[in-house]
């Protein structure tokens, strides 16, 4: 298999991840994108009231706006993964960042509330749905051993914009009126076609080391050997010519690869997730009415979300680095459940906080649980699915997820509309995440160890859980293994050049015949005597 040509329509094959280089600026970009994707859509809030005097609606008709751009981020995952998979990420998120812009520089000129719908909502929701997930790709593309602490810190952007756009939307607000303020923010959202042109394509960097190894070859072939140097050339073209007539098209890569949901590990985790979904964001959107409802102040009530969002700046980094250990990043997944448990027994215990001491202690508590749930939910899939199929997985997760996102807040609200009682909501949403905890850690341990016993079968990749460069390691070193019982052909092949001479047309057949005398196991293996730099070999490590 030789060197990938990218005007045969061949894929590239996979680059082991540098974990670090340039991959700190894919992080950072990924940073951004995070805290424009799951923070925007609560910092517009500041406008609904202008909103409602000017287009004479009510709040429940305002709140749609941010509802519609969650449900775009969500719903429309299986839509951004084909786009990945037929594209690439660096041109989806350049077309993402020009519509989320757009969206909002549209919405400045809105007369009606449906108008407001269409731009702010669907444009700009969707615009930010193929920025969100190609990034959280290209972030698992760069970093492999120190993939937990790198999606901590891109998890921290939601946090960190959150308190920052929220109070800058009320500045804007102020000075400029809501139109003026959807303009400057559509400018701001121009910076996710920055961060989308820094998601360089790990693979060009391989292409370049391929070129250096070719044209060192080239340059010693060209060294005077007397009569050998124009055979081994004529002969080296003529493996080539032979090469090309034997080469097979390749398959293209899946759109959506729906094969996925034959692991096992995937099918616990979607469910898992889909059953916290329902619970885990109903306590921060009832926080502060429950607060100005036992009598706290609203300046106070207002500021319990502040402590949840400081406590969850600090929460995720601090994670990612727990789960990058080495004793620990194997059993990642239960650190995943036992965060959720921890997320949902401070939902219950908290559910009869009546004075602003025992709810700003809930506030602390919620912050750290809810930062390493934010950490922790995409590096468990990255380690259950493996880089090469994440692209597919985060795709149908997001549109699982969106039914629940759908489901649980508004089934809250109105409960609460009905009962009058906070109390039982905490308790319900609590139930839930406790659910979704016991079912992945006891399913992982029952169902995925039970798997483990059998044994696994020949070249089948990992589904995840221990490190794609240590794999790439190992199957470097069967390679060589494997070329050094093929040594011999290449010698034959290096005295046949030789004799090649005399018949330059039989040696030529000859070195098609056998491939060039070049090893043929996987690998990555080094050009030998009689191969040139294009029958370089590299085996997919993930």
């Amino acid at each position: 298999m030789g060197r990938p040509d990218p005007e045969e329509g061949q894929l590239p094959a996979p680059v082991k991840p540098p974990d670090g280089g340039w991959g700190w600026i894919v992080l950072l970009g990924c940073f951004v994108i995070t805290g424009f994707s799951y923070a925007f859509p609560k910092a517009v809030s500041v406008y609904f009231k202008e909103l409602m005097k000017d287009f004479h609606v009510g709040y429940s008709d305002t709140a749609w706006i941010s509802s519609i751009m969650l449900a775009m981020l969500y719903g429309t995952g299986p839509v951004c993964s084909i786009m990945v998979n037929q594209f690439g990420c660096r041109p989806v998120m350049l077309i993402g960042g020009l519509l989320a812009s757009a969206g909002m520089i549209l919405a400045s000129f809105t007369t009606n509330i449906i108008e407001l719908y269409l731009t702010a909502g669907v444009l700009t929701g969707l615009g930010m749905a193929l920025n969100f997930q190609p990034s959280l790709i290209m972030l698992g593309t760069y970093f492999d051993k120190r993939r937990p602490l790198a999606n901590g810190l891109a998890a921290a952007g939601s946090p960190v914009f959150l308190s920052s756009l929220s109070p800058l939307g009320q500045v804007l607000l102020e000075k400029f009126g809501w139109r003026g303020g959807f303009l400057i923010m559509g400018g701001l959202l121009l910076n996710c076609c920055t961060c989308g042109a820094v998601m360089r394509p790990l693979d060009m960097g391989m292409k370049r080391k391929m070129g250096k190894a070719q044209d060192k070859y080239e340059a010693k072939e060209m060294l005077p050997i007397g009569g050998k140097s124009e055979e081994g050339i004529s002969t080296t073209d003529g493996t080539k010519k032979g090469k090309k007539a034997k080469k097979k098209p390749k398959k293209g890569k899946k759109l959506l690869d729906f094969s996925i949901f034959s692991n096992r590990g995937f099918i616990i985790y979607t469910i898992s997730k889909f059953i916290l979904v329902l619970g885990l964001f109903v306590p921060p959107i009832l926080l502060v009415n429950y607060a100005k409802d036992t009598g706290v102040p609203d300046t106070e009530a207002a500021f319990l979300l502040s402590i949840i969002g400081f406590i969850d700046i600090f929460a995720r980094p601090a994670c990612g680095m727990v789960a990058g250990l080495k004793w620990v990043r194997p059993h990642v997944a239960y650190l995943f459940s036992f965060s959720m448990l921890f997320n949902g027994l401070t939902d219950i215990c908290s559910a009869r906080a009546s004075n602003y001491t025992g709810l700003v202690i809930f506030c602390v508590f919620f912050g750290i649980s809810y930062g390493m749930v934010g950490a922790l939910q995409f590096e468990v899939l990255m380690a259950i699915v493996g880089s090469q199929k994440f692209s597919s997985a985060i795709g149908l997760v997001l549109l699982i997820e969106a039914f629940a996102v759908l489901i649980g807040p508004p089934s809250a609200g109105r409960l609460v509309d009905a009962l009058k009682n906070y109390e039982v909501i905490f308790y319900l949403a609590g139930s839930e995440v406790v659910l979704s905890a016991l079912f992945l850690g006891v399913a992982s341990y029952c169902c995925l160890n039970r798997g483990k016993k059998e044994p696994p079968p020949e070249n089948n990749p990992s589904a995840g859980g221990g490190s794609d460069t240590e794999e790439a390691e190992s199957d470097v070193q069967e390679a060589e293994e494997h070329s050094s019982d093929n040594h011999q052909p290449a010698h034959s092949t290096d005295n046949a050049m030789v004799v090649a001479n005399e018949e330059p047309n039989h040696v030529a057949e000859e070195q098609r015949g056998e491939g060039g005398g070049c090893p043929a196991g996987d690998g990555e293996v080094l050009a030998r005597d009689g191969c040139n730099a294009d029958q370089m070999v590299e085996r997919d490590s993930f």
